[in-house]
């Protein structure tokens, strides 16, 4: 005569809270995860593969420096009438206008008339800051804002929060390793936007936190940036 388990025994006491404990912590990371990978598929959604002319003119435009030919890109289309005049944000403190002719071609006679730089802003939460004085101080309601594709959606989401009263009109740069090989084939892309993934969503927390008047910035501040490089520096 065999015997058999009885639920009501010690054992069968402590399987099921263990079961349970472990049904406590595994689904909230499951849903976790999967909340995680939707929310990052949506933010590869809103980067752009190629770049396009903007819809519209604008009163101004600003460039975030850090990216490969942005600042050349954001050049190119003040030259072609599309703003007044060019803010360049986060231009390393060493740098002046010179600098920035030698290495932008047929640059000098914008950057005499129609430029102007930003030299404290350390990260892209400072760039919003700046470029809303900016643009306050010379009445401008709408701006192309010149970043990479990558960088695009969490610059939006500061400078939006900035000057909710200003038109943004984006311009993705889109960097050659970016147009040659699929970025889910390169490490340190994936890891690249992995990374502003991560940034990105602790923008969109902050911002929305703050706006229901509730102000983390000490927890969620973005860290201040690495020693930068000059403004028109080639970055991946």
């Amino acid at each position: 005569m065999s015997l058999q388990s009885d639920d009501t025994s010690p054992n069968g006491f402590a399987a099921r809270p263990r079961g349970w404990l472990r049904a406590v912590i595994v689904a909230p990371l499951a849903v976790a995860f999967v909340a995680a990978a939707v929310g990052f598929v949506g933010f590869l959604s809103q980067l752009r593969g190629v770049e396009t002319d903007p819809p519209q003119n604008a009163d101004g435009i600003v460039v975030l420096t850090g990216g490969s030919s942005r600042v050349s890109d954001a050049m190119e289309l003040l030259a072609a009438g599309y703003g007044k005049r060019l803010l360049i944000s986060g231009v390393h403190p060493t740098n002046d206008a010179s600098d920035i002719s030698r290495s932008v071609p047929d640059s000098k006679g914008l950057m005499s008339c129609c430029v102007d730089l930003d030299r404290s802003a350390l990260n892209t939460r400072s760039n919003a800051a700046e470029t809303r004085r900016w643009a306050r101080e010379r009445g401008f309601k709408s701006l192309i804002v010149v970043t990479s594709n990558y960088h695009m959606p969490r610059a939006i989401v500061e400078l939006s929060h900035a000057m909710p009263d200003v038109t943004l009109i984006p311009f993705a740069v889109v960097g050659d390793k970016w147009r040659d090989e699929p970025w889910w084939t390169s490490g340190a892309t994936f890891r690249l936007l992995l990374s502003e993934y991560a940034k990105y969503v602790a923008a969109e927390m902050r911002v929305r936190l703050a706006d229901l008047g509730l102000d983390l910035t000490s927890e969620l501040a973005e860290p201040a940036a690495a020693p930068r490089r000059p403004a028109t520096a080639q970055a991946n």
